[in-house]
């Protein structure tokens, strides 16, 4: 039975500094609401949240309970606050800020990994340090040479994983660190793939959870910035309870359903799966899960002060487009888990974005209306089906352990 390891009060520090990124992608999103605004968008969290799973992975593995630790991951605080207020401009004057602040970050979790991966942690620190070099670059450049390397930025974040994966199966072992036992004894010397199973299930999935959570926040915030000093009639009031609803239902789909089975699952999945599964379900399902909330709430920030007028195509695919890409992001969650029913989520992603001629063709507060319809749909419906795993948060399907 693994060990109590839950997060700190650091990492949740942490984590405030992170949801600050979404609120300046939120606003950069709002603010450009154009494939090249979506583009843009895409690009710089993609990059963020790879570091942000890297930093998840450290605290799991090399826990903030001394001293040094808790100042190093503070340096890193601060250099990821660089990034994020740089985020408005990182594609112009602003980017060399944010890839130096990135390359500062990726540094000081390098030098923290040594501690759980000895120097098996190059394999992973060099394609890092190139990624933050090559957005540092790119703030050299306007146009297509900038959006090139940003793309090798996220190539160089896709093939670390395999990397990765292919060192820890070959059995590559890190350095001697922490190869001597408690009285001076040598113990069997531990590979890459040892120490990357070795993560706590736990840990992992109240992180991320938390993590979620806040993000959640983003979507509240984006209702009092859309209300903003308009009077409070009884209109406003009701299109804020109906954007409310909605993140709701999307916290409900995750939380109630979704959250318990996923620690029984990365529990009873043997540790040399756990590296895999966790890439698939907390980094690439992950992705899509939260850039819904940001851009749902980008859209409800548009929608909000104009609920009885048409919606432009923008906000109304905001709406529509958020909450698809979340649902869409939960699909792959869930068949990462192998957590079923998926096809009640399946049809609301689907009717998701047909709402976007409500919004266009009627009015937003009737946009807002019918994706609360679909949300509490498919909770009925999956509930309905299976009331007794829903009780528990959990599903119906046996767990195989498999990625």
């Amino acid at each position: 039975m693994e060990t109590e390891h839950r997060v700190s009060t650091l990492e949740l520090f942490f984590d405030l500094v992170f949801v600050f990124t979404i609120t300046q992608l939120t606003v950069l999103l709002a603010d450009d609401l154009s494939l090249r605004g979506a583009g843009q968008v895409v690009l710089i969290f993609t990059v963020l949240f790879w570091m942000y799973g890297g930093y998840a992975h450290l605290t799991n593995q090399v826990p903030p309970d001394r001293t040094v630790r808790r100042v190093l991951l503070m340096l890193a605080m601060g250099a990821f606050m660089v990034c994020a207020l740089a985020v408005p401009t990182a594609f112009g004057a602003g980017g060399i800020a944010f890839g130096l602040g990135y390359l500062l970050v990726v540094l000081v979790h390098s030098a923290l990994f040594t501690q759980a991966h000895g120097s098996g942690v190059l394999w992973f620190a060099l394609p890092n340090a190139l990624c933050a070099l090559s957005v540092t670059a790119a703030g050299f450049f306007d146009g297509l040479p900038a959006w090139g390397l940003w793309m090798l930025a996220l190539l160089l974040q896709f093939v670390t994983p395999v990397v990765v994966q292919r060192v820890a199966a070959s059995g590559t072992a890190g350095d001697a660190a922490g190869a001597q036992g408690a009285e001076g004894a040598e113990a069997p010397e531990q590979t890459v793939g040892d120490r990357l199973g070795g993560m706590n299930a736990a840990h992992l999935v109240e992180r991320h959870g938390l993590l979620l959570i806040i993000v959640f926040g983003e979507s509240v915030i984006a209702i009092g910035i859309g209300v903003g000093t308009l009077p409070l009639s009884p209109g406003i009031a009701g299109g804020a309870f109906l954007a409310l609803a909605i993140a709701s239902a999307m916290w409900w789909m995750y939380f109630v359903r979704d959250e318990g089975r996923a620690e029984e699952v990365f529990a009873q999945t043997p540790p040399e799966r756990r590296f895999k599964l966790a890439m698939v379900a907390y980094y690439y399902a992950f992705l899509p899960m939260l850039l819904g909330i940001a851009v749902f709430a980008a859209g409800v920030k548009k929608t909000i002060g104009h609920l009885g007028e048409h919606l432009h195509t923008g906000p109304a695919v905001a709406l529509a487009g958020g909450v698809a890409l979340y649902l869409a992001g939960d699909l792959a969650f869930r068949a990462a888990l192998r957590i079923g029913p998926v096809r009640y989520r399946a049809a609301a992603l689907l009717l998701a974005l047909a709402t976007v001629p409500v919004g266009t063709g009627r009015s937003g507060a009737g946009q807002l209306v019918a994706l609360a319809c679909v949300l509490v749909a498919a909770l009925v419906a999956e509930g309905r089906r299976s009331p007794a795993g829903a009780a528990r948060g959990t599903a119906a399907e046996p767990v195989t352990g498999s990625g």
